[in-house]
């Protein structure tokens, strides 16, 4: 049998890239950015340094180490090799994760060197949950409800972590709008998860999809995007405002509410128009972020 020719620089930094999810780079850099910006009212090296630590290392850790332990499921699921990941050649595996440990290590020494002692526990709770949602022994993604939270955890854990890291004073407000964000992660990930019910079955990988059927957990997500919008309405002005971006997640996710496992794979469609719905819903919320600026000036 013919040994598989070895693998070229070019092609291992391109499945690099495509493991880490670049289209959603910016749905962890903004929130941490955002936070910290809105907080401490100006641009200094922790910003910098913590915006690209969340827009790459972070990315890449949290969605290499997804493809690495993910490679059984990912063989068996079409809608890998893009955008939604990248199927790894088992090859590249031990180099994806010293690839994800060693980018992520200069920016964490980093931060920890300019932090404070609770910023420490957060920006630790946060790569806690980053590793050990694929990764074993917990492998939290295989545990059915965990898996949503600890994935919303992956989104508003940033932006908890910038508030900290600038000295926020936290108020009920404040506590609110992540409360929402946090609704708006388990939403987006218990829908997503539907699409892969039958891949995630066949390769033995458990979700809240899998244990709840593809119905229950669309619905599920319909009704914590609901309660994300009404939870914003509690936030100060302009934030209730920001209860009208739940809207769009609404209207996407609704036309697959009676989706059935075996058609699960037809949410893909609802999916795929995430990618660009997060795109408008960071518009919106940019523009009520500067209003607030301005007002709080």
């Amino acid at each position: 049998m013919t040994a598989p020719a070895p693998l070229r620089p070019g092609t291992v930094v391109r499945q690099l890239f495509v493991s880490s999810r670049p289209v959603s780079w910016i749905n962890t850099a903004y929130p941490f950015a955002a936070a910290y910006l809105l907080t401490a009212r100006g641009i200094d090296a922790p910003l910098i340094v913590g915006t690209i630590f969340f827009l790459i290392p972070y990315n890449l850790a949290m969605y290499g180490i997804n493809d690495v332990f993910d490679y059984e499921s990912d063989l068996r699921n079409p809608r890998k090799g893009g955008a939604h990941g990248a199927v790894l050649d088992r090859r590249l595996h031990r180099a994806t994760l010293w690839a994800a440990g060693l980018s992520c290590l200069p920016f964490v020494a980093y931060l920890v060197a300019v932090g404070s002692p609770l910023s420490w526990v957060v920006l630790a709770a946060s790569l806690f949950f980053v590793v050990f949602y694929s990764a074993p022994p917990l492998r939290l993604k295989e545990v059915p409800f965990a898996d949503s939270v600890t994935s919303s955890i992956h989104f508003f854990s940033p932006a908890v972590y910038g508030l900290v890291l600038a000295g926020a004073a936290w108020t009920w407000q404040l506590v609110a709008v992540i409360a929402a964000f946090a609704l708006w992660g388990v939403a987006s990930h218990a829908f997503g998860a539907v699409q892969d019910v039958v891949a995630d079955r066949e390769a033995g990988i458990a979700s809240i999809a899998t244990a709840r059927g593809a119905r229950w957990t669309v619905r599920f997500a319909l009704a914590c995007y609901g309660a994300s919008g009404l939870v914003m309405l509690a936030t100060a002005w302009p934030g209730p405002l920001a209860a009208l971006v739940a809207v769009p997640y609404l209207l996407t996710v609704w036309p697959f509410r009676n989706v059935t496992d075996a058609t699960a794979a037809d949410a893909t469609r609802g999916w795929d128009r995430f990618l660009w719905l997060n795109q408008l819903a960071g518009f919106l919320v940019t523009l009520l972020l500067i209003w607030y600026w301005f007002l709080t000036a």
